[in-house]
C-alpha cells in the first residue's frame, strides 16, 4: 500500500502560502511558514523568503541543497528545496535600507514507516495453542511519534507506542503471543503503522502492512497418548481372538 501523508508538509506550506497570497490585500505581509520544519528523508520542503521591507535590494536562500525558485515578487521569494537527507540550516538574506536581516529555517529530517512486515509464527496451528504475531518497522525515527496496531479484521488486538529521543532510523518491532481460535481463520491479520509529526511542522504518516491469514485446525492427541492407545487396543484385539480360537479348537475336543 503506498505510503500517505497528510497535507501538513511541503505541499501544506505550499497550499497555505498560495491561499493567503490570493486573499490577502496589498498592505499585508508574505506567509513566511514556520521556522521549525519536519521533513521526511529525501522529501523536498517549499521555503518562503520574506523580507520586511517592500523593496529589498537582495533577497535569496542560502543553501548547499539543490533548490528551484518556483515564483518571486518584490517582497518575497519561493523556493523548492529538493532532497533534504539530514537535518539542515537554511538561511534567508535581504538587504532593505542598507541592512542586512536574515532569517533560520531549521530543518529537521524524520525517518517515516516505508515499509511494514506483518509475520506469523507458525502459520498452521490447532485449536487452543498459542502462536505468535511479530509486526517489524524498518529504519524509522523518531520512535516516540510512531504507534504501531495490530489487528485481526477489524479488532485492534494490540497497540503500542514506543519511547526514545534518538533521530537516527532504527527498527520498530512489536511482538504479541495469543492462543489460537476456530474463529482466528477466518479473518486476515494486518499491522498498522501511523507517524504523527504535525506537532512538530511535519505530516501524518500511514502504513499498512500485507494482509496475512492463519490456518487453523483442530487439535490432533498426543503422539504419546496414541501410541498407548494403539497398544492397548491391539492387546484387546489380541486377547479377543485368543479366547475365541480357544473356544473353537478346544471345547469341541474335550466334550
Amino acid at each position: 500500500m503506498p505510503l500517505a501523508m497528510a497535507p501538513f508538509g511541503g505541499w501544506g506550506a505550499l497550499a497555505a502560502f498560495l491561499s493567503l497570497l490570493c486573499c490577502r490585500g496589498s498592505g499585508e505581509k508574505a506567509f513566511e511558514g514556520p521556522k521549525q520544519l519536519m521533513v521526511g528523508s529525501g522529501e523536498f520542503q517549499f521555503i518562503n523568503c520574506t523580507a520586511s521591507c517592500t523593496d529589498p535590494k537582495r533577497l535569496v536562500l542560502e543553501t548547499a541543497l539543490n533548490k528551484t525558485l518556483l515564483e518571486s515578487q518584490t517582497q518575497w521569494k519561493l523556493f523548492k528545496v529538493y532532497n533534504i537527507s539530514k537535518d539542515e540550516e537554511l538561511l534567508c538574506s535581504s538587504t532593505c535600507g542598507g541592512k542586512q536581516e536574515t532569517k533560520v529555517f531549521h530543518i529537521t529530517v524524520f525517518y517515516p514507516p516505508k515499509q511494514v512486515l506483518l509475520t506469523l509464527s507458525p502459520t498452521t496451528v490447532a485449536v487452543g495453542t498459542l502462536f505468535t504475531i511479530e509486526c517489524r518497522v524498518p529504519a524509522v525515527a523518531p520512535l516516540e511519534c510512531l504507534n504501531v496496531t495490530l489487528l485481526r479484521g477489524t479488532e485492534i488486538l494490540c497497540n503500542q507506542t514506543f519511547v526514545g529521543t534518538t533521530l537516527s532510523p532504527q527498527d520498530a518491532v512489536v511482538t504479541h503471543n495469543t492462543t489460537a481460535h476456530r474463529e482466528d481463520g477466518l479473518y486476515n491479520f494486518s499491522c498498522e503503522a501511523q507517524m504523527d509529526m504535525r506537532s512538530c511542522g511535519g505530516g501524518l504518516v500511514h502504513r499498512v502492512s500485507d494482509p496475512q491469514r492463519l490456518e487453523v485446525k483442530e487439535p490432533v492427541p498426543n503422539n504419546q497418548m496414541r501410541t498407548i492407545i494403539i497398544i492397548v487396543v491391539v492387546l484387546l484385539v489380541l486377547l479377543v481372538t485368543s479366547v475365541l480360537l480357544y473356544r473353537y479348537w478346544w471345547r469341541p475336543r474335550h466334550n
